[in-house]
């Protein structure tokens, strides 16, 4: 594709559509795009970019024509902006599409995927082949607190990316990780997700398999093994295996572990573990993240990193000096002794680890969850349980309204009064609020100094994570 050629992106904030817009433009291309708002990390980084902006959407937006436009996951018949694409007949495509046609082919593709945890694996491995001086380009769903950066074109051979299962686009329904024909995969996890295309856990298991059968005989599968004290097989991972024609290594502390934790310590600042590879000591390896799910995170990328011939050594100097991904565990603020942490929360189990490693490194805090249900599978009822397991973990339960709640069926909708009934059995206070607003100044004055505050959600949560602690602030102003 020529490099003077516009290319338009309608849904340009989605964070794989804002780094595919500052990967082609690094490439020497034209780029704008445009959406219905924009809010940090990805508005602040397209705005450094000096990428143009248009919100909210506008059929007038895409004026001058642009040679090709891509189309965003999130944009589905009647935006007009695609009415438009499409009765002008300008040429469109999908996100993965483009990816795979303009920058992976000719790469050794590195895709992590899985339920949970894609994003940090994914930014773990990035960092490591760069820290071994791969010279790695790479494609997070987040932005990587090493880099400064969701994206990177490197002159190295490998091409790291993280795989999402979710749709690719208006016009093509399958998985967007089936677009990049991995060499290699790293495979977390396989439960049920995204209930607004997925019927059942069977589908999320097809679009699975369908991955793990595309990989070639000399790849390779690093797939994991379960926790310490829990079940080492999980039985959707077990079938997606099964469709594996090249070899699969398992991570984690379950029995069949090639790479098996041990010795895992959880403390206030750091956190450290042993690895044993076929039996024998490996690495000793640490690093300043909390969480256990990031342990088995940081394993499976040291495996698939050594499989790629990068030594331990460097593996482990990577690791020690890896940072975060913005909006997993992230401090937001702390104010006056509490401390206001921002996570990406989408599923059940995601909330579970957050909180269990909030624990572990708050231990003698004070919990606080404050959620705003707005992934298309917590906004539905199917996890509800799980949800209200998850989330009384904490000590206080905050849930916000139903974000966008008419766009889900009333009857697979959410229901918050059974929710919090479901919270406070399992000997949890929980309260609804409407929004950030009432949230803030209904829970503000009740916090004290050794708080620790998870606001859990997928997007930017009526402002939040400012409005709480200029709250906070203004509280202390007045004693």
């Amino acid at each position: 594709m020529s490099e003077s050629k516009h290319i338009y992106l309608i849904g340009i904030c989605g964070t794989a559509m804002a780094s595919l817009a500052g990967m082609l433009k690094q490439r020497g291309f034209r780029v704008t795009g445009s959406d219905a708002a924009a809010y940090p990390p990805m508005s602040d980084f397209l705005r450094e970019l000096d990428i143009p902006l248009a919100q909210p959407f506008d059929a007038k937006n895409s004026n001058p024509r642009p040679d090709l436009v891509v189309v965003g996951n999130a944009i589905s018949r009647g935006n007009v902006e695609l009415e438009e694409v499409l009765d002008q007949r300008i040429p469109f495509c999908s996100l993965p599409q483009l990816l795979h046609d303009e920058f992976l082919r000719g790469k050794e593709v590195l895709v992590v995927a899985g339920t949970h945890g894609k994003t940090t694996t994914t930014s773990m491995l990035a960092w490591i082949f760069h820290y071994a001086g791969l010279q790695p380009s790479f494609l997070i769903g987040g932005i990587a607190e090493n880099f400064g950066s969701s994206f990177h074109l490197g002159a190295g051979q490998h091409f790291i990316l993280e795989g999402d299962e979710y749709d690719t686009a208006f016009f093509d329904k399958g998985p967007k990780f089936l677009h990049y024909f991995p060499d290699a995969v790293i495979l977390t996890s396989v439960e049920f997700d995204h209930a607004d295309i997925y019927k059942d856990l069977d589908a999320v298991e097809t679009a699975f398999k369908r991955l793990v059968n595309l990989i070639p005989r000399r790849g390779r599968i690093v797939a994991f093994d379960g926790a310490a004290g829990e079940a080492s097989e999980s039985a959707s991972l077990e079938r997606c295996l099964a469709k594996a024609f090249c070899p699969v290594e398992r991570y984690g502390a379950g029995s069949r572990s090639n790479w098996e934790v041990t010795n895992l310590r959880l403390e206030p600042t750091r956190t450290s573990w042993t690895v044993m590879h076929g039996g024998e000591l490996w690495a000793e390896l640490e690093f300043a993240l909390g969480g256990e799910y990031n342990v088995w995170n940081a394993t499976a990328a040291a495996a698939l990193a050594s499989s790629c011939g990068v030594s331990k050594d460097a593996i482990a100097a990577a690791l020690k000096t890896f940072k975060s991904v913005k909006r997993r565990l992230e401090v937001k603020a702390q104010v006056n002794g509490i401390t206001i942490i921002d996570d990406f929360a989408h599923h059940p189990t995601a909330i579970a680890g957050t909180l269990k490693a909030l624990r572990a490194r708050y231990p003698n805090a004070r919990l606080w969850a404050i959620l705003e249900p707005r992934s298309n599978t917590l906004r539905r009822r199917v996890l509800q349980s799980d949800l209200a397991r998850s989330l009384a973990q904490a000590d206080e339960v905050i849930v916000a309204g139903v974000f966008r709640s008419e766009a889900v069926p009333e009857n697979e909708r959410l229901e918050l009064p059974a929710l919090a009934a479901e919270i406070q059995q399992n000997g949890r206070r929980a309260r609804l609020l409407t929004d950030a607003d009432s949230i803030v100044q209904s829970v503000a004055p009740e916090m004290r100094s050794g708080d620790v505050v998870a606001i859990l959600s997928n997007g930017g949560f009526g402002g939040i994570y400012e409005k709480l602690p200029a709250r906070l602030r203004e509280l202390a102003a007045q004693r």
